[in-house]
């Protein structure tokens, strides 16, 4: 066994793996890994075998963490080989500036806006902390036997996705999030493999927090694309996120943005919000699960449509959109400082594998059932086996999918 490379090559992969992926000429690049014997022969045939340069560079880099401790260092000099050495100086840099105290910081904590609560030795994650694989592609099939129900979904970009992450914060009241920086990276690659275009802004404070969503709102290239994507990553309370200034911004605001009447571009189109912060104070202990079957039941609730005029159409302030948020109202979300949060590492493996053929609303689902079977871990402190549970809100009026790849 070859074994994996240490954790600042790994991170540097990671955070860079985005414009890797653009940016990467293959096909001589894969020549020299194999001579170097990083990769085998058959697995250089394996990438080859894939059609475009994307897949080929998502492949590779999904291969290389398992290659060895000194995969990387032989990945940056076929690089320079290959006439790509700015690539190289990314990543070495990258790797240089990873903290050097990093292995001492504990491997989980609360996304809550105060200090370290606990800690946990040891708590696994779904793909050791790499980001996730590659998306896979909707078939022809599935798309023209879906789409006339779901939300029209084949612009490309399918929209623009913006992406808010505040690790540091200018407040002692707040820790610093370690960890936030890999659901930064995961998510980008995430987005990007699913044809949005990607933007980010970091450790920016409130009124920029305000600032930023106006521009975004305003954007008119809104009105060429199918939706659109917003993602916040930050500490917490019901209802409002933390700005690096440890001002809060009120959710209700954040989709005001995006609503019908102040983005009419968007009108009629899906829009995805991605929350992880905590919403409040609690640590959910859990409970025993009893003997039997659950038992659910759901009243059935009829509405009158009596009363219609012919008239104007006019839509609700807000539709067409849906919220998934990393834990329940009142609760605290929680974080892997290694491999970052539970919900965005479950959120992207989910939609990297289902998006193919699962609507939104539907991976959503298996997020929560992901996080609902999560535990913590930490022998001795009252944090012990301590569980987290994600939801989605939705006024989605159609089925929402992706149809990745689609059309081709």
């Amino acid at each position: 066994m070859l074994g994996g490379m240490q954790e600042p090559h790994k991170d540097a992969l990671l955070k860079l793996r985005v414009k890797l992926i653009q940016d990467m000429l293959p096909d001589e690049l894969l020549e020299h890994l194999t001579a170097k014997k990083v990769l085998t022969p058959y697995m250089q045939e394996k990438i080859q075998a894939k059609a475009v340069s994307f897949r080929q560079n998502s492949a590779l880099l999904d291969l290389l963490p398992k290659r060895g401790p000194n995969a990387f260092f032989i990945f940056c000099a076929a690089l320079r080989d290959t006439n790509q050495e700015h690539l190289a100086e990314q990543l070495e840099h990258q790797a240089r500036s990873a903290a050097p105290e990093e292995s001492v910081f504990p491997l989980s904590v609360e996304e809550r806006g105060g200090r370290q609560r606990w800690r946990e030795p040891c708590e696994g994650c779904i793909d050791d902390g790499d980001g996730p694989g590659s998306v896979s592609p909707a078939s022809v099939d599935f798309y023209m036997s879906h789409h006339k129900q779901a939300y029209r979904m084949s612009s490309r970009p399918r929209g623009v996705c913006l992406i808010i992450s505040n690790v540091l914060f200018s407040t002692p009241d707040l820790d610093c999030r370690h960890g936030g920086d890999v659901d930064l990276g995961v998510l980008k690659l995430l987005f990007f493999q699913l044809n949005f275009r990607v933007c980010e802004r970091s450790n920016i404070s409130a009124q920029e927090m305000i600032s930023e969503l106006d521009v975004f709102s305003r954007r008119p290239d809104h009105s060429q694309m199918d939706s659109c994507v917003v993602a916040i990553l930050s500490h917490g309370v019901d209802g409002a996120v933390y700005g690096s200034d440890g001002q809060l911004v009120q959710l209700q605001d954040v989709f005001m943005k995006l609503d019908n009447a102040h983005c009419p571009q968007l009108q009629n189109k899906p829009k995805m919000f991605f929350i992880q912060a905590c919403r409040g104070e609690e640590t959910d202990r859990g409970v025993d699960q009893r003997d039997g079957r659950e038992h659910v039941a759901s009243p059935s609730c009829e509405q009158s449509d009596a009363g219609r005029e012919d008239r104007r159409v006019r839509l609700p302030s807000q539709s067409d959109m849906i919220c998934a948020y990393a834990c329940l109202r009142g609760t605290v979300s929680l974080r892997n400082t290694k491999h970052g949060s539970w919900f965005i590492q479950d959120l992207a493996d989910v939609f990297s594998k289902h998006a193919k053929d699962t609507h939104v609303a539907d991976m959503l689902v298996k997020v929560n059932a992901r996080i609902k079977r999560r535990e913590g871990h930490a022998p001795g402190t009252e944090y012990d086996r301590c569980k987290e549970m994600s939801e989605y809100s939705s006024t989605l009026c159609r089925d929402l999918y992706l149809f990745p790849g689609f059309p081709h």
